[in-house]
């Protein structure tokens, strides 16, 4: 844990949650349980209409609640906040920092806890000195309007986009503890990130598939997609100066250049072993192609790393097929099956084969 070295003014007041899905809602409910002072915004009217009267429903193995928070849609919001936590998917990112920065006070900031490099993008709206990264990897669903499913509990981390950790940062970090006792606070929020893109591609993999996140990796004929995918990212990585680190079972060192294939094997059979003790059995990607039938976060999460390593120079076949193959079951071309899924195999072996 970093020892701040900044002492300023900590925004207060309540907290705006721009999102109410699986990891916003979440959130919201534990917040508001604790008697957090937090108003959710959604776009979904059934579901707001659910978390303001008859509340928001936690399920799952880990507890089960029900949670009345005041909620709004985004047209019904009004007010300024010091705190807001943007929780949307990657590729509304900037869409929606672009609909609540009238609503940011001028002291105050925003809190990205979602999956990807969208710190990015909301930085160059507000800039980088308003905006804190999360990282965030427990397991939830929204299955419909007022129910989440809260599948399992996983790392929680807490920084600053930009510079060293501050006031803001360790109370925002203390109200992460209300959820996740064991959140973490950090002075490199960019280390986590870029480790969960590693795991996040694998993910991504295994929803061109009906099947679940541990039997793929459980799946011996599956491993070399999952070994060429972690070193891509890793490779990237550490061609930006970044040095990922791990979280949840999945060690990035295992996948870094020069790693031995032992390190990369034991690493995939430890998230076999950990995807297996989840009620959340598949990723959301695999939800929004299979469930929901609508557009995933594929070009925000992992088309990004290729363009990233377009800048860097290093060469990165299975992260485009993979991008390919999603855009094709997203489109129809292709099905959710083990066939889809050969495709990226047969590409990782053949890149494994000529590097």
């Amino acid at each position: 844990m970093a020892d701040p070295i900044v002492t300023d003014s900590t925004p207060s007041g309540p907290i705006l949650i721009w999102g109410a899905g699986a990891i916003g809602g979440t959130l919201g409910a534990y917040w508001a349980r604790a008697g957090i002072d937090v108003t959710l915004v959604d776009i979904v009217p059934e579901h707001v209409e659910a978390c303001r009267t008859t509340g928001l429903a936690i399920e799952g193995p880990i507890e089960e609640f029900t949670q009345v928070i005041p909620a709004v849609t985004p047209d019904e919001l009004e007010g300024t906040y010091s705190r807001i936590v943007l929780a949307v998917k990657a590729h509304h990112t900037a869409a929606a920092t672009e609909r609540l920065a009238p609503h940011l006070a001028a002291d105050g900031f925003v809190l990205s806890a979602q999956n990807g490099l969208n710190e990015i993008i909301i930085a160059r709206r507000i800039g980088e000195a308003r905006t804190m990264g999360c990282f965030v990897n427990f397991g939830a669903d929204w299955h419909g309007p007022g129910r989440i499913l809260y599948g399992n509990r996983g790392a929680f981390v807490v920084g600053e986009a930009a510079g060293p950790v501050r006031d803001r940062t360790r109370e925002m970090h203390r109200l992460a503890q209300v959820f996740e006792p064991d959140a973490e606070l950090t002075d490199d929020i960019w280390s986590y990130l870029w480790g969960k893109l590693g795991y996040g591609a694998m993910l991504f993999a295994t929803a061109l598939t009906d099947d679940s996140m541990s039997a793929n990796f459980a799946d011996p004929e599956r491993t070399d997609a999952w070994l060429r995918l972690g070193r891509e990212v890793m490779a990237v990585a550490v061609a930006k100066g970044v040095k990922p680190r791990g979280f949840s079972g999945f060690d990035p060192d295992a996948f870094l250049p020069g790693a031995p294939d032992a390190a990369a094997r034991a690493c995939i059979a430890a998230l076999a072993d950990y995807t297996s003790k989840t009620a959340k059995t598949h990723s959301g990607v695999w939800r929004d192609l299979a469930v929901r039938k609508r557009r995933t976060e594929v070009d925000v999460q992992i088309a990004v790393i290729a363009e990233v390593a377009a800048e860097v120079g290093v060469d990165v076949p299975a992260i485009r097929t993979l991008v390919d193959l999603v855009h094709d079951v997203e489109d129809g071309r292709r099905p959710l099956s083990r066939d889809t899924l050969q495709v990226l195999i047969d590409t990782c072996r053949s890149a494994s084969t000529t590097a």
